[in-house]
């Protein structure tokens, strides 16, 4: 894997919470930002996917075996018995 250096700007506080957080799982901070942004993207990547499938099938709907044809009415539906 090729790598890249890339210069961020952050509040001093949150790199320094931020180092804290990476010495305490024995990790460098580059690692720990890897890690994060690897996850963000997984999870925008798997979110798409889920979303490209629930469009596809309500594009294509689902067969309730009725051919075509309703056999109740809107009223039937709602009447209070």
């Amino acid at each position: 894997m090729q790598k890249r250096n890339v210069t961020l700007s952050m509040p001093t506080d949150l790199i320094r919470r931020a180092k804290a957080l990476a010495a305490a799982r024995d990790k460098s901070l580059s690692e720990l930002l890897r890690e994060a942004l690897e996850e963000k993207v997984s999870e925008a990547s798997g979110y798409r996917q889920a979303m490209d499938r629930q469009l596809k099938l309500l594009a294509t709907g689902f067969d309730l075996g009725l051919k075509g044809k309703i056999t109740w009415s809107r009223d039937s539906v709602h009447e209070r018995g």
